[in-house]
């Protein structure tokens, strides 16, 4: 057994709003270090609902710009 004495303990979970509709609240995430295609993408553009948890996977260009 290891027990960790030199940490804090724990505090209390804080509950997440739950949204009321969907796509009001989104989480994003980028899956880099692909092989490129051959249109030259080489990374997706994760874009998940908290609502309904449905994902949309948008091929990208690592070095992709908003502007």
């Amino acid at each position: 057994q290891v027990k960790i004495e030199h940490q804090r303990a724990g505090g209390l979970l804080q509950q997440l709003d739950i949204p009321v509709w969907k796509w009001d609240e989104i989480s994003m995430d980028f899956v880099t270090g692909l092989p490129q295609t051959q249109r030259r993408h080489d990374a997706i553009w994760v874009v998940v609902d908290r609502l309904t948890k449905s994902a949309h996977f948008l091929p990208i260009h690592k070095d992709y710009s908003v502007s």
